[in-house]
């Protein structure tokens, strides 16, 4: 059996990951190339990183699918440090920067590199994309870049004047046949003739068609120049020569940052992976992206780090374990060895387009309507402006500050309303006329703007003070404990009604235990009589406290606080509804299915009448409505459940009992209870319970009457007998708010499977 699963295990890597490290492999040649020349770094560094980042990264890692190699958002960090230190101390650096990372991913704080916030990450990649295109820019019109984005970008006119034509015709011709590549892949990829030669990575044919072209035309353009021996001229890494303050900052920049890109690439890697392919181990990717960093390091190769477009292309073409990521690493090393001379026809403006559009992509403006809709897009702005204008530590931390500053500020956002009431017609003597509403989160930073609101109510006024706070600190506390003492030590009268948490409930009788925080907009459910708010300036005087303002003033904290959380849900519903069970139940307004059920939208297919009644099938009076709704549900939406919820105190019940004589001047009505007959004969019928009330008894047994009511109709009781469709019984009691469920077999109301409370 053993052998079996080997050879089986064997064959998949064979039939899924060759063929996709194979893919990966055509990828990360012309990028680790193009990042060595773009980082200032000899060219055989980029291919040491691309393999040691392949082999070491992909046997140590945890995320399998994972791609590692050299990085585009390193570019900065290393280009700086080949500038200012030269480049065996640049292979210093990341020699210890990978030691760093091992011990990191050892001590097991790899998630701790999540918390960085992800508007600050893309904000970085964004600024080194704009980064590496100003850079390769002059690279594409025959120039070599400047030592800054600023003098780049201030450099550039000039490079434009004097431009050399093959070198821009060159890299002009690559970056037209990597849009037109990925168009035509995007298009045509998935069918017809060409769907196999269209899924080949778009760099290569860009970087073939660019060299063969140049051989052709025998142009004079630069190209690259690759050692005849990988490790040709290879001498240990140094030391920066520069103050120990220095040195830190540098391994821990490069750490940092490739520490990050790379777990949020498995994170990202991790959603996508398909079945059967292993969760990441993020400590374990960090050690396996830490032995590859110091290993690369020490042989003269770029920092390595995890890589998205590699990564992608990887899970793209198959691969289904970390022997794809290691084998491209394999074919790299292979083609380094036998291949340089094939390699050295590859032109630097070529791989200067390639860079181009790989900075443009890195911008990812498609990722800026979700920042905005966070409101974090200001931290991914200013992060891009900074690693710009000021350099990549330096705006990476311009955006943490920023995202604190903001962090900060939501979470002591603080709302205080102080507003007249609008008196109604029957208000009484010493009711409240004054409404103030404290919303957000109340600490100290907030007692200045609220004691300056509270000081605005006039002296003995009435106030209703609505705390619709999810956090209260002891100076809040304190300063809305005292001022309610002076306001009634003057003759007025403080109402504290607390929406959330009861806080100052709690802070005055010392019972601060399990206090915890409450989402915003959670009274949704309380009445609009419970939620005493002043109409805004809108609605006219006339209408102002009518119950139409309710509605009104309702719907605006719908669409303030609730459209935005369902609209996603709405969206997916917009077109078709699957809800899964049909409800049956009373239209009285205390009875909201919704809430006793604890369902959304989509989840419940309801019919409201009065008394939850099902007409008997064929019954005198005929009446198609809840037979309609029935029909639709079972026939159309394919539902197999139907519930019939009653509810205590019910008024048709209730009328049944007095005989109708109450409702008999309204006749529909009155037609209407005449299908609530066989409930009072079931009724009349039944020993009595000595210790429940008439009018209870008749609400219960009339759901257990609509049930069978149900079973009348012949069609549905096939669907019943033959186990297709399943009769469910409800009953809620109003006075504790509590659900019970029917047992059909005994009659009787339990609680819900899984409560413990005591039959009814």
């Amino acid at each position: 059996m053993r052998s079996v699963r080997i050879s089986s295990r064997n064959a998949d890597v064979v039939r899924h990951d060759v063929g996709a490290s194979f893919v990966v492999f055509l990828v990360a040649v012309p990028l680790s190339l193009g990042i060595a020349v773009a980082s200032g770094a000899p060219v055989a560094a980029g291919l040491v990183a691309a393999i040691v980042g392949g082999v070491v990264g992909g046997l140590a890692g945890g995320a399998p699918l994972q791609v590692s190699g050299p990085a585009a958002g390193l570019t900065v960090i290393v280009a700086e440090l080949v500038h200012a230190y030269g480049w065996r101390a640049a292979c210093g650096v990341t020699l210890l920067a990978g030691l760093v990372q091992a011990l990191l991913g050892a001590a097991r704080v790899a998630r701790a590199a999540l918390a960085v916030s992800p508007a600050v990450v893309h904000g970085m990649l964004a600024g080194v994309g704009l980064v590496l295109v100003l850079s390769q820019l002059h690279v594409v019109l025959g120039g070599r870049p400047q030592g800054s984005a600023v003098t780049n970008l201030m450099e550039l006119p000039r490079q434009l004047v004097r431009a050399h034509a093959p070198s821009t015709l060159v890299a002009l011709g690559t970056i037209a046949v990597l849009l037109l590549w990925m168009y035509a892949a995007r298009r045509y990829g998935g069918r017809g003739r060409l769907a196999g030669v269209l899924r080949m990575p778009a760099a290569v044919p860009a970087i073939l068609i660019a060299s063969a072209g140049t051989w052709a035309l025998g142009w004079d353009v630069p190209h690259v120049d690759m050692p005849r021996q990988l490790l040709a001229g290879w001498r240990p890494p140094a030391f920066p020569d520069a103050p120990v303050h220095e040195i830190v900052g540098a391994v821990a920049a490069v750490a940092v940052v490739a520490a990050v890109e790379s777990l949020l690439c498995a994170v990202a890697m991790d959603r996508r992976r398909p079945a059967g392919v292993p969760r990441a181990d993020l400590d374990r990717e960090l050690v396996g992206q830490g032995a590859a960093n110091a290993l690369s390091g020490l042989l003269g190769g770029l920092p390595v780090a995890g890589v998205i477009v590699r990564s992608t292309a990887n899970a793209a073409a198959g691969a289904r374990s970390r022997a794809s990521t290691v084998l491209h690493g394999v074919w790299i090393l292979a083609a380094a060895v036998c291949c340089a001379s094939v390699v050295e026809r590859i032109p630097l403006p070529a791989l200067a387009g390639l860079l181009v559009v790989l900075g443009f992509r890195m911008l990812d403006t498609a990722r800026l309507r979700d920042l905005w809709d966070h409101r974090e897009l200001p931290v991914h702005l200013a992060t891009a402006a900074g690693v710009v204008l000021l350099g990549l530590g330096e705006g990476v931390l311009v955006g943490i500050a920023l995202a604190g500053v903001l962090a900060l500020r939501r979470l002591t956002a603080l709302t205080v309303r102080v507003e007249e009431a609008v008196p109604s017609p029957d208000e009484r003597p010493g009711q409240a006329t004054w409404h103030v509403v404290v919303e957000g989160t109340l600490t100290f930073l907030g007692v200045p703007r609220l004691s300056r609101a509270l000081g605005t109510v006039p002296a003995g006024a009435g106030v209703d003070l609505d705390l619709n706070v999810d956090f209260m600190d002891h100076a809040a506390f304190d300063a809305v404990h005292q001022w309610r003492l002076a306001h009634e030590r003057l003759g007025g009268r403080v109402d504290i009604d607390e929406v959330h948490e009861t806080w100052y409930e709690r802070a005055v009788t010392g019972d601060l235990s399990g206090q915890r925080k409450s989402p915003p907009g959670s009274r949704w459910w309380a009445p609009w009589a419970n939620r005493r708010r002043r109409p805004p300036e809108s609605v006219p005087a006339a209408a102002q406290g009518t119950p139409s303002a309710a509605l009104l003033s309702g719907i605006r904290e719908y669409q303030g606080q609730t459209a935005a959380l369902v609209r996603p849900i709405m969206a997916e519903l917009a077109f078709e509804q699957k809800p899964e069970h049909l409800f049956i139940t009373c239209v009285d307004s205390r009875v909201v299915p919704n809430i006793i059920t604890a369902s959304g939208p989509g989840d419940l297919f309801i019919n409201r009448n009065v008394g939850n009644m099902v007409p008997r099938y064929h019954a005198g009076l005929p009446d198609d409505s809840v037979a309609a709704t029935v029909e639709y549900a079972l026939e159309v939406l394919g539902i197999r459940t139907i519930t019939v919820c009653g509810h205590s105190n019910c008024g048709a019940m209730a009328a049944l009992l007095a005989g109708g004589k109450e409702v008999e001047h309204l006749t529909s009505l009155t037609k209407w209870l005449q299908h609530g007959k066989p409930t009072l004969a079931r009724f009349v019928a039944a020993d009595p319970e000595p210790d429940q009330a008439p009018l209870t008894r008749l609400c219960q047994l009339n759901v257990v009457q609509q049930l069978e009511n149900l079973e009348t109709y012949p069609w549905l009781r096939a669907l019943v007998d033959s186990g297709e469709l399943e009769l469910v019984g409800l009953y809620l009691d109003l006075e504790t708010a509590d659900v019970h469920y029917l047992d059909r077999a005994s009659g009787r109301f339990s609680p819900v499977p899984g409560d413990t409370r005591t039959p009814v």
